[in-house]
């Protein structure tokens, strides 16, 4: 049953994308390779690029819909209706910025749910498609928290598979590509499984 639900919000496909480690040599390669004037690496055989077509053969994310936007409140009241609108509870939020959901508390969330009823699969699809976008999809360099910015995207399930997910994910990936071919920055985040795996 979950396995439907995941395909028809269309998550199913990355959600079955287990983490890939051990690639720093060809990350650093690659990003000394970036140039942000064209959004393409510069390699021996010309200039390439990760498009929207290698996301959605790499991800089966959705490429086509309406954009992953909307207003954003990061007041703690905001986090807490939202929370409380998708997870049935006040979620555990970053002592630091009040915007950010803890993954830890996500998966135990998830865990939880007995499965027994639609709305507790839903419940469960939701905080699984929450922990793919802060541990794979629009990651930060933190790993351990999501921005409350996707909880409105995913409060109607029903309209989950309609948002351009796929095109959110490059965008992001690009501006990683961007901010780590900068000499001053050591380190990247983003979605490094289809940098990986597109190489």
């Amino acid at each position: 049953m979950v396995e439907n639900h995941l395909r028809a919000t269309g998550f199913y496909h990355v959600s079955r994308i287990g983490v890939i480690r051990g690639f720093h040599p060809m990350l650093a390669a690659l990003v000394e390779r970036w140039r942000s004037e064209t959004h393409s690496f510069v390699l021996p055989i010309g200039e390439v690029t990760v498009t929207l077509e290698d996301v959605a053969h790499i991800f089966g994310l959705p490429i086509d819909g309406e954009p992953v936007s909307g207003w954003t409140d990061s007041s703690s009241e905001f986090v807490q209706s939202q929370g409380i609108a998708i997870f049935g509870r006040e979620p555990s939020v970053s002592h630091n910025a009040k915007s950010y959901i803890k993954l830890a508390w996500v998966r135990r969330i998830r865990d939880a749910e007995s499965l027994d009823t639609e709305e507790s699969i839903r419940r469960y699809v939701r905080c699984h498609i929450l922990c793919l976008l802060g541990s794979t999809l629009l990651t930060d360099k933190s790993t351990a928290y999501v921005h409350a910015k996707y909880l409105p995207l995913l409060r109607d399930f029903e309209q989950i598979h309609t948002y351009s997910w796929g095109s959110t994910c490059l965008a992001h990936l690009y501006r990683a590509l961007c901010r780590a071919s900068r000499y001053d920055t050591k380190e990247m985040d983003g979605p490094l499984n289809l940098l990986f795996v597109w190489a």
